[in-house]
């Protein structure tokens, strides 16, 4: 609060010397200026100055700094901790997936050894297939080779026999006479060679 120098004057109760201000005990003339920009209280300012900021270092050396070390140096340590934690975690995992891509590389292996395994035995189980169907066939062929020879056979046979009776019939036609049984024959087997 701002307070002039002439409202002052008027408020404030007549001084005599020797009065002093109720409450503090400071002398009613000593109201002129503010104390602590009195030039007469200057050294005992300084002095408890130094005194403050000496104990106040104090304070932050013996007590607060050490503390605040203390707590830096437990987190310093639970960070190192922490990373050599991490670290063996890493390596462990580092060799876990080492080892997964081994057994990885060896099931791929063993998978094709299979693979290659199972379509040996499928060629040869099918070789052995076809041969038996081959073989079965080149029989059923045999068998259709000698059954066709012997309708053709019996049908040369019955060739003969038709044409002797197709050539007498053609000469009874023509001539209108009959030839022998014999004599057609005779005809028919010099023709047919």
């Amino acid at each position: 609060m701002f307070v002039t120098s002439a409202f002052a004057e008027e408020t404030a109760p007549a001084v005599t010397e020797g009065d002093t201000h109720s409450g503090t005990g400071v002398p009613a003339e000593a109201h002129g200026t503010f104390p602590p920009f009195d030039p007469a209280t200057f050294p005992s300012q300084l002095l408890w100055l130094a005194i403050t900021f000496g104990l106040f270092y104090l304070f932050l050396k013996k007590v607060a700094m050490p503390r605040v070390g203390g707590i830096i140096d437990v987190r310093n340590d639970r960070i190192s901790q922490d990373l050599d934690q991490a670290s063996k975690l890493k390596g462990e995992a580092d060799a876990a997936v080492a080892a997964y891509e081994q057994e990885l590389a060896e099931a791929k292996k063993n998978a094709s050894s299979i693979g290659q395994q199972a379509a040996d035995a499928a060629k040869a189980e099918t070789e052995t297939a076809r041969k038996k169907i081959e073989a079965a066939l080149d029989e059923k062929l045999g068998e259709a080779e000698a059954r066709i020879s012997s309708i053709k056979a019996n049908a040369m046979k019955e060739v003969g026999s038709i044409a002797e009776d197709t050539a007498s019939a053609i000469v009874e036609a023509l001539v209108g006479g009959k030839a022998s049984k014999a004599e057609i024959a005779a005809a028919v087997k010099s023709v047919a060679r």
